[in-house]
């Protein structure tokens, strides 16, 4: 099967993407490895910057849509130390310019914006190949093959799409979350928001923290954090969130809830970052975005927005070139090496700030500054 432009990955910047090319006519199709919308849960609350994230649903004509998507005060910061001293508590900005949204929602409004055929799902890529003059081939998992002149890697971290451009791979930052929910059914759920405020919680100490928020239907989002070698929470999940609640021993009973408190099987999630500086040359009829692009840590709060612009971004570097997908991919590569440098370098520097020697004071700083 033939197909102009391929996007594999239905992440956000994907689906930016797809929804401006196929506002303008522009053949697409999305290929995502999961069974349906509803394959994992999309993890928790987002903030939207004015120019970046925002900006790409202006493009779409989704702005509107999303402000109704919008939880008024849940930029609200909390920071409190290992025994729940309070340190920071800032509360929301009903005028601020990065509100706080549902990650799930925000992509379900995506989706709900493009014909059901566009989005292809239950095609795992198995592989990539290059088949000259700028076509490539992808075959997945289901035993179908497409063969492309465009293909987009918005398939983040571990982009089977990337290798086709460099080398480079995701490197362990040193900290791992473990992912921990509580449903907005269960009574304890009321005593969990309570201590986490109206936004975002953040208990931090050095090499370890809980970071905890409520989503849109009131279940409460846990990230416990640690700085141990990678393989320190590699085994069974239950096994994994024993070895990490013994460190928190002696922390305030109130925070330690918040980890033995919660329902379903928790999700490790080990912190990978690409090299913040990474470029790559340019070589025919491919590109990235994304995650795919400039993996990060969360600590700049920016991987949404990035992957959103890029999406805005190449799909306007498209249209602007016509028949022309070189000149349009160097355009919008040479862009997107210069915004996602220096946000990849900044989030590096908080990781440090969250989880480093000074903490919990660098954290205070960081947001009675911002």
């Amino acid at each position: 099967m033939r197909k102009e432009v391929s996007i594999i990955g239905a992440g956000l910047g994907g689906l930016v993407l797809a929804g401006m090319l196929h506002r303008h006519g522009i053949e697409v199709a999305v290929y995502e490895g999961e069974a349906s919308v509803d394959g994992r849960t999309q993890g928790g609350l987002l903030d939207l910057q004015e120019q970046s994230g925002q900006r790409a649903l202006y493009e779409l004509g989704l702005h509107d849509a999303f402000l109704a998507l919008v939880r008024p005060g849940e930029d609200a910061k909390r920071v409190v130390d290992c025994q729940a001293t309070l340190l920071l508590d800032r509360p929301a900005n009903p005028a601020s310019v990065r509100p706080e949204v549902d990650r799930g929602e925000l992509r379900r409004m995506l989706l709900d914006a493009l014909s059901p055929e566009v989005v292809r799902w239950g095609h795992k890529v198995s592989s990539v190949r290059t088949m000259g003059r700028g076509r490539h081939a992808v075959a997945f998992a289901n035993g179908s093959t497409i063969e492309t002149t465009l293909l987009i890697g918005a398939d983040g971290a571990w982009s089977r799409v990337r290798p086709l451009l460099t080398d480079a791979s995701p490197v362990f930052t040193g900290t791992s979350f473990l992912e921990l929910h509580l449903a907005p059914d269960d009574p304890r759920a009321h005593v969990a928001a309570a201590v986490i405020g109206s936004g975002t919680l953040m208990a931090v100490a050095p090499g370890q923290g809980i970071l905890a928020h409520r989503n849109a239907d009131g279940s409460i989002h846990t990230y416990v954090a640690v700085n141990r070698p990678e393989a320190f929470a590699s085994a069974d999940a239950l096994i994994a969130t024993e070895r990490v609640a013994a460190l928190f021993n002696g922390w305030a009973p109130s925070l330690r809830a918040l980890i033995a408190e919660s329902d379903g099987v928790p999700i490790i999630r080990p912190i990978y970052a690409l090299p913040p500086s990474l470029k790559w040359r340019r070589v025919p009829g491919v590109t990235l975005l994304g995650d795919a692009a400039h993996l990060m840590s969360p600590f700049a709060g920016e991987g949404a927005n990035l992957a959103m612009f890029d999406g805005a971004e190449l799909a306007r570097a498209l249209i602007s070139h016509p028949g022309d997908h070189e000149a349009a991919l160097a355009t919008y590569e040479v862009q997107l090496f210069a915004r996602s440098h220096p946000v990849a370098h900044l989030s590096a520097s908080n990781l440090a700030r969250f989880f480093g020697p000074d903490a919990p004071a660098s954290v205070v700083d960081l947001f009675a500054n911002r």
